[in-house]
């Protein structure tokens, strides 16, 4: 499967839109009620991240987290990113 497959995947993804920088990426903006529940968020994540070696580019102010994903390596969307946008929202949904 080729990157512009899985880009195309990420439109079934709810929240997530791609970027308008030009590039081959998408991002979503993560919403929590607090600093607490956003930063266990991004710990999980992050531990994923870790384990995958993919990292998501990614901002944290208080309660929101903003991840991108886009593999640099093939200069857009991979499975890499697919998997860990799954990932993810399947994880925040054990906070707030």
């Amino acid at each position: 499967m080729g990157c512009n497959d899985f880009s195309k995947k990420f439109e079934d993804f709810e929240g997530w839109e791609k970027t308008s920088d030009g590039r081959d990426a998408f991002a979503k903006l993560f919403k929590f009620s607090d600093f607490k529940q956003a930063f266990s968020f991004m710990t999980c994540v992050a531990l994923k991240a870790e384990q995958t070696n993919h990292h998501p580019e990614w901002e944290n102010v208080y309660n929101k987290v903003n991840i991108t994903l886009t593999t640099h390596d093939v200069g857009g969307i991979s499975k890499l990113d697919y998997d860990l946008a799954i990932f993810a929202d399947a994880c925040s949904k054990n906070f707030n």
